[in-house]
């Protein structure tokens, strides 16, 4: 039996939902009793979180709806403008949620019931990975990127390379590095999803 498509803001709930089951459930096995390391930006293991699991309830299902909004774009402007913001936008939500994320995870404890509670609620990495595939996958169908693109592991790329930029911003800050706007075009581009003259692919020719 198919499964009921979720409009946008059903989605949206449906994703917030499960980050407060999330919450729940770690605050149920965990409470304050697992070891951790001196206290991380002065909040205790169960404060800092309780400020994760808030800042992902709050961030994930915009995030989501970012990557699902891609399918009105199929065939529309070029594809590599279409991603840029994508790119842009998940730099952004990785420094953001890495950022309150390193504090909570002090604890090797906390780090086990959070990735159960991942698995439970079906909002790990796939669901930002398939969203921007199937988008990939629409614009492969109708000519725009080549035949031998992969659209899932070009999604994995294009995700790995903003997570990267986040990672390296959070423990050697900005001065290091190209800017956000600079990471998000370089990741783009080096998805190849384009011709070399830097057009679309030509749709195929009926025969």
């Amino acid at each position: 039996m198919a499964t009921p498509q979720l409009d946008p803001h059903q989605k949206a709930q449906e994703t917030r939902r499960r980050v407060l089951e999330m919450a729940v459930f770690m605050k149920r096995e965990a409470g304050e009793s697992a070891p951790s390391y001196p206290r991380l930006l002065g909040a205790t293991p169960g404060q800092a979180v309780d400020m994760f699991l808030a800042l992902l309830q709050d961030r994930l299902p915009v995030w989501l709806r970012t990557l699902d909004d891609l399918m009105h774009l199929v065939g529309k402007e070029r594809v590599n403008d279409n991603l840029l913001p994508i790119a842009r936008t998940g730099i952004d939500y990785y420094c953001e949620v890495q950022s309150a994320a390193l504090p909570a995870f002090t604890s090797p404890a906390v780090t086990v019931r959070f990735r159960e509670a991942m698995r439970d609620s079906r909002l790990g990495l796939m669901s930002e990975v398939l969203p921007l595939a199937k988008y990939l996958a629409a614009e492969r169908r109708v000519g725009r990127i080549p035949p031998e693109v992969d659209p899932l592991a070009s999604a994995r790329l294009l995700l790995a390379g903003c997570f990267r930029h986040a990672y390296y911003e959070m423990f050697v800050g900005t001065d290091l590095l190209p800017s956000r706007d600079e990471s998000a075009g370089e990741i783009i581009r080096e998805l190849r999803l384009e011709s070399a003259s830097g057009g679309e692919t030509a749709p195929p020719v009926p025969r």
